[in-house]
């Protein structure tokens, strides 16, 4: 979705946002119920994971008690990458580091100022991007499915409200 702005090789060399500290479990990617029903029982990719409240179990991955330390999501293979198609990626991974988020009475738009490749400030190019084409379809997504909004952080630029 992101494509104009950020190029998928530069997402798979990083893999940045598909790790995870326990401080940013919030930020663990949300499956919908028919993703859930096929990836918690044998399937396609060989990996099979444990889900609460839409989010894959990474809880008892943590090796340490190191708030630092990072685990990697579930589908992440560390040499290829997201191993799940593109049907069965969470919406949350398909806009990072974009985010929907409820601030107040309104749905926002965000940037996740985390995101090596991005940067802390959206583009011109993002920007357009959004507020275009990119927006409406995350908002319409959202109203579908509300169970992706997250709560407004500080700190995470809005770039679209509605």
């Amino acid at each position: 979705m992101l494509s104009e702005v950020l190029e998928k090789s530069t997402c798979a060399k990083c893999k940045f946002c598909c790790s995870f500290r326990r401080c940013s479990l919030w930020e663990t990617p949300l499956f919908s119920d028919e993703c859930i029903q096929k990836l918690s029982r044998q399937n396609e990719y060989g990996v099979t994971a444990m889900f609460k409240d839409r989010k894959t179990q990474l809880e008892s991955l943590y090796k340490t008690s190191d708030s630092e330390e990072e685990v990697p999501c579930t589908f992440l293979d560390p040499a290829k990458g997201c191993i799940l198609k593109s049907e069965d990626k969470p919406f949350d991974c398909s806009i990072w580091p974009l985010r929907i988020m409820k601030k107040e009475d309104k749905l926002v738009i965000t940037l996740t100022p985390t995101c090596p490749s991005i940067g802390k400030v959206p583009s011109k190019e993002l920007t357009e991007l959004v507020t275009n084409s990119l927006g409406q379809k995350i908002f319409e997504y959202a109203k579908e499915h509300p169970y992706i909004v997250k709560d407004y952080k500080e700190g995470f630029p809005i770039i679209m409200a509605f």
